[in-house]
């Protein structure tokens, strides 16, 4: 059935079978004075009753049709014009249209001898209230975090930037879930080349769902295997409102508080939305520590392997013999006691993310302090590895984006390995394929090295050192 029937029978006979087996789907049935047959279908805790009893069912059965009003198109004119409650209101001739309406909580009102229906955008299923994002606060700046419903994240970007050159263009992505994502940009900053590649790969997906924004990343990315995201997600509007000043562009989804950001480079993960909420003197101190422990979040078990191992002339003789007297009982080569304790401190590292939040810091602090004194009073690991494994995981929490540590968390054992093998010769050669795997990578067409590799002097500003805004003519530049 492509078109609705102007037989209420067959339309309501149609719509059961479409919705057998569905408990949530209410069929309500009734006639006005006039004898006019009209029929409601609607998903019951989706749907507010209370405006719907109010706005639709009181004035049709106790007022009834206006007089001469015959075609369901004159009944959803009147609707919209006297009812105004229920402004967004309009006619479907589409059984299909239909049923995608009301299973996203839309009411569908019929009316015998019609081919059409009547749609009111009357959803009232219980959300989440805006609050402070978990996994970007901040010490200053705005309290407000994406939620699960589109049409609240948008409205706070639209509180933002108040201008008519932002744009946001809808696509239904999913053919079971049906759903809507926002493309957002700002017209006349936005580069077009960048738009037209994501709205063709947007209508190239061909999917039975999407329960998540990381669902599109997978899709729109262009190196898929690649360690490092080529895209970037936050819960923030503020975030979001001042890359589409810069000239990116974000996806926003119905179902997911995170929205993407795009293109992006290397650099963007390692900035703090903070950077932006201080003073500018302070911003160089705080990145130049940040992009350090970046360096040595991955690179220092691998560092002191090399030395330990395979280069002990490099260490100042005083430190070499406290290492070596410390490792004198260790069984196992230092490779090996670094891997042990890299693999139980991320282990204790996952344990207490999926834990309950009362026992997640308990878990990870009594784990790390019990299992690390037990294996250095037994013999099992000496007390530089400890050392060094704390302060490789202490580096990695000052990047301040989660998605950015993992792609460091995985080069730390494979730098460690072909350290363990190699030494200092193997560090370097692994360094080297990690720098050109990033210049050789691209996010949308932007260099993810820029403004490095390719070197602009323009944009390298904001790098390091954040220049206050006002020498930036008034654009944000955060990449």
């Amino acid at each position: 059935m492509n078109a609705l029937s102007s037989s209420i029978a067959e339309n309501e006979a149609y719509l059961r079978a479409q919705f057998a087996g569905c408990s949530d789907i209410v069929f309500r049935s009734f006639k006005l004075k006039d004898g006019t047959l009209l029929l409601l279908v609607y998903v019951d805790g989706m749907t507010k009753m209370d405006n719907v009893e109010d706005h639709i069912l009181k004035p049709l059965l106790f007022d009834g049709l206006p007089r001469g009003i015959d075609r369901l198109q004159t009944l959803a004119e009147t609707i919209q014009r006297e009812w105004l409650p229920l402004s967004n209101v309009k006619t479907d001739q589409s059984a299909a249209d239909l049923v995608t309406h009301i299973l996203q909580g839309s009411l569908g009102l019929l009316a015998d001898g019609e081919a059409a229906a009547l749609v009111a955008q009357v959803q009232g299923y219980e959300k989440r209230s805006i609050q402070e994002p978990q996994k970007e606060s901040t010490l200053r700046g705005s309290k407000e975090g994406f939620v699960e419903v589109l049409r609240t994240n948008t409205s706070m970007i639209r509180r933002r930037i108040v201008h008519p050159h932002l744009k946001m263009e809808s696509y239904t992505i999913g053919s079971y879930t049906q759903t809507e994502v926002v493309l957002a940009f700002v017209q006349g900053l936005a580069d077009e080349r960048v738009l037209a590649d994501v709205r063709e790969k947007l209508g190239k997906i061909e999917t039975k769902g999407v329960i998540d924004s990381a669902y599109l990343e997978e899709w729109l990315e262009g190196s898929s295997f690649s360690l490092f995201p080529q895209i970037q997600n936050t819960e923030r509007p503020d975030i979001v409102t001042a890359c589409l000043l810069e000239g990116k562009v974000s996806l926003i989804m119905n179902g997911s508080p995170f929205a993407l950001i795009l293109p992006i480079t290397f650099w963007s993960g390692l900035q703090s939305a903070d950077d932006y909420f201080e003073r500018f003197v302070f911003v160089v101190l705080t990145r130049t520590i940040r992009y350090i422990m970046t360096f040595v979040s991955f690179a220092l078990p691998a560092i002191y392997v090399s030395l330990s191992t395979f280069h002990p002339e490099m260490i100042p003789s005083n430190l070499m013999i406290s290492i070596a007297t410390a490792r004198e009982s260790s069984p196992f080569p230092t490779v090996i006691e670094v891997f042990l304790m890299m693999f139980i401190f991320d282990a204790l590292q996952e344990a207490g993310v999926h834990l309950p939040n009362q026992l997640g810091p308990v878990v990870s602090i009594i784990g790390a302090l019990v299992i690390g004194q037990a294996a250095v009073e037994a013999g099992i690991i000496s007390t530089p590895i400890i050392i060094v494994i704390s302060l490789t995981g202490i580096a990695a929490y000052t990047i301040p984006r989660y998605s950015a540590t993992l792609p460091f968390r995985l080069i730390r054992y494979l730098m460690l390995f072909i350290s363990g093998f190699l030494g200092f010769v193997g560090f370097a050669f692994g360094l080297i394929f990690l720098l050109i795997h990033l210049v050789m990578l691209d996010s949308f067409g932007t260099p993810f090295m820029s403004p490095v590799a390719p070197f602009d002097g323009k944009r390298i500003k904001d790098l390091i050192i954040r220049f206050p805004f006002w020498m930036k003519n008034g654009r944000n530049m955060k990449e």
